[in-house]
């Protein structure tokens, strides 16, 4: 009896553009930026926006080694690639992040 191996199922979202990210799923989403007050609310208010179910009891916090920066993670319900795509625009976008993978 052989295994067959099957490819990683590929989502097409619109013509050119590949995913295979499955909707809805649990995608995380870490955001840096300096360790200043409203930070983390910040980020969880932007993540309400594009996820009103969002659970801002899931969201990890890594300080730097310095202590001067704070690493964040969010962890949303992806039901789209094109929400994905304005949260992320919108992360991006706000003054206080800095970097967002």
């Amino acid at each position: 009896m052989s295994a067959s191996i099957h490819p990683p199922r590929t989502l097409t979202t619109s013509p050119g553009q590949e995913t295979l990210i499955e909707y809805p799923s649990q995608f995380p989403i870490k955001v840096m930026g300096a360790k200043v007050d409203g930070f983390v609310h910040a980020v969880t208010q932007i993540a309400r926006r594009f996820d009103p179910g969002f659970d801002a009891g899931t969201v990890e916090l890594r300080n730097s080694s310095k202590g001067n920066y704070l690493g964040i993670t969010i962890t949303v319900t992806a039901t789209s690639r094109q929400q994905l795509d304005d949260l992320y625009r919108a992360l991006t976008s706000h003054p206080m992040v800095k970097v967002v993978l």
